[in-house]
């Protein structure tokens, strides 16, 4: 049992850490499992202690035969098959244990509606994911201030996220995606995902950034932001960021050198007598409610979140998008289409008022993020007992939503693996139910960066389906890759080939 178990846990960190050094792997791993263990045995100890109160109901708890790490495995080869076989056995809410943690799902949209209506004190995101944002982030922003103070941070990056703005930001994004597409040619294969990654950094950049940060976006800042991107990881959310790991180490220099970037554009932004209507301006003019200004280093921060925050969500689901429409080519030709339709039989220059005419093309976006919604699942921490579908959710348990399965219920959604746009041109599909359908979150939870990725992403594919046609290759339609905290397609290599006007 014992060797097994051993196996088990490298197989789990192995995937997870990455590359490191066979002694470095062990040293990982045993003392991950020693702090761990101890965890998962003080959780059993105290759920066999008598309870004082006998009348509390708690969700059902999925037995699992492997000590610490319960369903790891089984959840991490096919969370969305294992959610959706507790939803059938246990019900909307139940229970299970991963690395010794219990993690309790609420899945539907009545039992949802407990983490979309609570307030902070009682499921807290800080407990959950100050350990991945702030080595990303940076101290004093996010997760790594109260809830208040993030809530005031949050509200002064939404000012600047307004109708005036996307009607500037559509033209830079069109302007940035065909110089970005220049290098594709006229035909070929490649790594959609790849493309898409790169451009949402650009495109998000000009727009949210300003010029002066943009005009310094070569390859070595490039790369800078994939090492500081690449603090998102399995590794960092399990294990204690101390830990000498190169993915660590390569995201900690990247913040840095990140951050310098940024204060020399701040200092120099703040002694200019020039005012540009951008992020970076809104946020050297913002102040809290008390009449303090934001630091540098606050507002170097909020810029890093502001991109990252969203590039992994738009990036996956753009590509998704492609290649939802290049296995359907006749849906890809109404889009384009939709595009004469709309913007006129020459194709001129986008613009905001042409873009929320395009409803077919938007209800493509909307199908994509209901069936490869970016974030698989979003978490609390219960501080305080719980009540969702009747039963007790005891303090320390994580709490979850997963949009991925709330949006392919069968109770909910007819033919809910089927990739229909169409199923939004009647009354809204899951009418009546709040929280079917939440790819942005909900309530106080929402995203801020919502209208902006739309923006975003219908430029994007605005402009690609007017220079390309896109076809899969050899009929291949990638699978949804499970070893990322973000679902992204595995191996998403596109054909495409040059459109003649």
């Amino acid at each position: 049992m014992t060797a097994h178990f051993y196996q088990m846990g490298t197989k789990l960190l192995g995937e997870t850490v990455g590359h490191v050094s066979d002694s470095l792997t062990s040293v990982v791993l045993a003392a991950s499992v020693v702090t761990l263990a101890l965890g998962y045995l003080s959780k059993l100890l105290i759920r066999q202690l008598p309870s004082s109160d006998k009348q509390k109901k708690y969700p059902p708890y999925i037995p699992s035969g492997i000590p610490f790490l319960g369903h790891a495995v089984a959840f991490g080869k096919s969370p969305i098959e294992f959610l959706e076989d507790a939803y059938e056995k246990y019900g909307p809410v139940f229970s299970f244990t991963m690395v010794g943690k219990t993690f309790t799902y609420l899945l539907g949209s009545e039992a949802a509606t407990l983490m979309f209506n609570s307030k902070n004190e009682d499921l807290n995101a800080e407990d959950v994911y100050s350990k991945l944002t702030t080595p990303v982030f940076g101290r004093g922003v996010a997760y790594d201030v109260p809830n208040h103070v993030f809530l005031e941070q949050k509200k002064i990056l939404k000012t600047g996220l307004h109708i005036a703005q996307f009607k500037k930001h559509v033209k830079i994004i069109e302007d940035e995606t065909k110089d970005y597409f220049k290098r594709w040619g006229d035909s070929g294969e490649r790594n959609l995902f790849e493309a898409l990654s790169e451009l949402i950094i650009l495109t998000a950049s000009s727009c949210l950034h300003g010029k002066e940060i943009r005009s310094m976006l070569d390859e070595k800042v490039a790369q800078l932001y994939t090492d500081l991107d690449g603090g998102f990881s399995h590794a960092a959310w399990l294990l204690p960021g101390w830990l000498p790991l190169p993915s660590f180490r390569r995201r900690d220099r990247a913040h840095r050198e990140i951050k310098n970037i940024f204060f020399k554009v701040i200092q120099k932004r703040r002694k200019s007598e020039e005012k540009v209507d951008d992020i970076l301006q809104t946020l050297i003019d913002a102040t809290y409610k008390e009449g303090r200004p934001l630091t540098d280093d606050e507002i170097a921060g909020m810029l890093i979140g502001l991109l990252l925050a969203g590039q992994h969500t738009s990036s996956t689901t753009s590509s998704w998008m492609g290649f939802f429409l290049a296995r359907d080519k006749a849906l890809q030709e109404r889009c384009y289409a939709e595009q004469r339709a709309v913007c006129g039989e020459d194709l001129t220059s986008l613009d905001f008022d042409q873009l929320k005419d395009l409803n077919l093309l938007d209800r493509c976006l909307k199908e994509t993020l209901r069936l490869r919604p970016p974030i698989m699942t979003m978490m609390r921490m219960a501080r305080s007992p719980q009540t969702a579908a009747g039963y007790t959710i005891p303090v320390g348990h994580q709490v979850c939503v997963s949009p991925t399965v709330n949006h392919r219920l069968q109770d909910t959604w007819v033919e809910r693996t089927v990739f229909n746009p169409d199923r939004y041109l009647s009354n809204n599909p899951a009418a009546g139910e709040k929280f079917a359908y939440v790819p942005f979150g909900a309530g106080r939870h929402r995203c801020i960066g919502e209208n902006f990725a739309y923006v975003q992403i219908k430029t994007i594919w605005s402009t690609m389906l007017r220079m390309y046609e896109f076809d899969l290759v050899d009929n291949y339609f990638p699978e949804v890759n499970y070893t990322t905290m973000i679902h992204t397609p595995h191996h998403p290599i596109i054909r495409y080939k040059r459109r003649k006007h």
